[in-house]
């Protein structure tokens, strides 16, 4: 999808659109358009991509890339809230990109059906200004990691399983990345327990801290993981130590 021009200036539509957002005085105009310009990844357009999508859309993210090589199946219909019915067998990103489209028709949006790998993974991400990790195996997460702090692209984690859930924003250069906090990807376990309310909840916790790193305001969880559960509705958080001699980040890079 071609890539329109943005004016960095906020027309008259947008003021009236983003009123309540504007209210907001760590945001305001200039942090608005600071959104206008930004250009955000989505890794994923699962449950957690999926809402992430629309609020960064709703929030007026200036260019969003849609990232999945996945089509849509009946059992994503639950936890995937941009994919319908009408959409099984269909690749995910364009319908999905359809739909953003109608949700705000000032974003620009670029769909790309395809697998991230280490060979492609630094030519999806360039030239972003942030990556959400939408994804639903690390083995996939580290590629991206990886990828990110090659490129010195924030990069902001979320993971889920059941009612419980985990973010972290990562900063290249400035703290742990993935690798320092896993060193050894756990074991891959299909299919997972989802239930939708709760990557719907870690994402739109993604997105807050994506707002607040794009408009430059706040306390960003940066060197700390929100762990989340939602059978107890107990939040905790847990400090994160860079590995020195970690093969992405640390040392031995």
């Amino acid at each position: 999808m071609r890539r329109r021009k943005r004016n960095p200036d906020l027309t008259e539509e947008e003021r009236v659109r983003y009123a309540r957002q504007l209210l907001f005085p760590p945001l305001g105009e200039e942090g608005q358009k600071r959104l206008k310009r930004a250009h955000v990844v989505i890794a994923g357009l699962g449950g957690l991509g999926c809402p992430a999508a629309i609020y960064l859309a709703c929030a007026g993210v200036g260019h969003l890339t849609l990232v999945d090589a996945d089509r849509v199946e009946l059992s994503n219909l639950n936890p995937q809230i941009l994919h319908w019915a009408e959409d099984v067998a269909k690749e995910k990103v364009f319908p999905a990109s359809r739909k953003l489209a109608r949700l705000n028709s000032k974003v620009n949006l670029t769909p790309l059906a395809e697998r991230i790998t280490p060979e492609n993974v630094r030519q999806l991400i360039q030239g972003a200004d942030l990556v959400i990790d939408g994804l639903d195996n690390m083995k996939t997460r580290f590629i991206l990691n990886e990828g990110c702090c090659r490129e010195g692209i924030p990069f902001i984690h979320g993971g889920i399983d059941g009612l419980m859930g985990q973010i972290t924003t990562i900063i290249p250069g400035q703290t742990p990345c993935l690798q320092c906090l896993f060193p050894h990807p756990p074991e891959a376990r299909r299919p997972f327990p989802v239930l939708g309310v709760t990557p719907a909840l870690i994402a739109s916790l993604q997105v807050m801290e994506a707002i607040k790193l794009l408009a430059g305001f706040g306390k960003l969880l940066t060197g700390r993981m929100l762990y989340i559960n939602g059978e107890t509705m107990d939040f905790s958080f847990v400090e994160l130590q860079k590995n020195p001699k970690c093969p992405i980040c640390g040392g031995a890079r």
